[in-house]
């Protein structure tokens, strides 16, 4: 097999150090998320792969533990897959972009839980930070991944027995 020119022969060390410095200099550390109790599903993967790479334009950042994600510096976005799925509920439920989502305010910041998904992605958020419409927007495509079995139905859906 020909050898390539001399110019272009680096030690190996060498353009791994060279590699490993570029890497870190640009790398915040990881955000630290604890795990969903089911996030080793195979079905979380096909949407942690189509995570888009800025959500409400905060970048993506690594995170500490399977099926979760991070945007924001600090993390504005905290997302993960595997959380238990929600059952019938009278919490306000939205629908993005075709995707059903469970909205409960907390003290400092809102959850948004995929609904009628197996399983479900939980997003944690603070709309004073970063707009709940423009969060759900930019995550309904990689949340469509995982099929939809049910709906949110309104009060509207649901025919009255007394009528």
């Amino acid at each position: 097999m020909p050898q390539p020119p001399r110019s272009f022969r680096l030690p190996v060390a060498a353009l791994l150090g060279a590699v490993g410095l570029a890497g870190t200099a640009a790398c915040s550390p990881a955000v630290t998320v604890g795990a969903a109790p089911d996030a080793a599903n195979p079905a979380c993967a096909p949407m942690m792969v189509r995570l888009p790479q800025f959500v409400a334009d905060q970048p993506k950042r690594e995170t500490s533990s399977q099926g979760s994600a991070a945007w924001g510096n600090p993390s504005q976005v905290i997302l993960r897959c595997g959380v238990p799925v929600p059952g019938p509920t009278t919490d306000q439920c939205v629908t993005v972009n075709g995707v059903d989502w469970v909205l409960r305010e907390q003290e400092e910041s809102w959850t948004a839980t995929t609904y009628g998904r197996n399983p479900a992605t939980e997003l944690v958020f603070d709309p004073e930070q970063v707009p709940e419409s423009t969060v759900l927007v930019d995550l309904a495509g990689a949340a469509a991944e995982i099929p939809q079995t049910n709906k949110c139905l309104s009060a509207a859906d649901v025919a009255d027995p007394e009528q």
